[in-house]
């Protein structure tokens, strides 16, 4: 008959094997849990990120239409990044700046 010592030692180290396992079961493996959460935050974060130049990209595309096709972007563009006026009736002032006297 076995003593009530080894019995209790017995159902002890099954208890620590099982837990042992259950806790294998959940953190185990080649990810634990807390890697998991990790990787679920990082994939909302760039998802949210993928939208966001997604929508730069749409932006971009549809400048790039006026630019191509709409005359009153393009004279804008004109006017403003290479100081085109139109016809005769406009005269372009430009004013630089003073040349730099400190320099000999």
């Amino acid at each position: 008959m076995a003593s009530k010592g080894g019995v209790l030692v017995k159902r002890l180290v099954a208890a620590a094997v099982v837990g042992a396992a259950l806790w294998f079961a959940v953190q185990g493996g080649e990810f634990t849990t807390w890697d998991l959460f990790a990787q679920r935050r990082e994939k909302a974060r760039l998802v949210a990120e993928n939208d966001s130049l997604r929508r730069i990209v749409d932006s971009l595309r549809k400048y790039d239409d006026k630019v191509e096709h709409d005359p009153a972007t393009q004279e804008r563009i004109a006017r403003e990044v290479f100081g085109m006026v139109r016809g005769n009736k406009e005269i372009l002032y430009r004013f630089a700046d003073p040349p730099d006297s400190t320099r000999p």
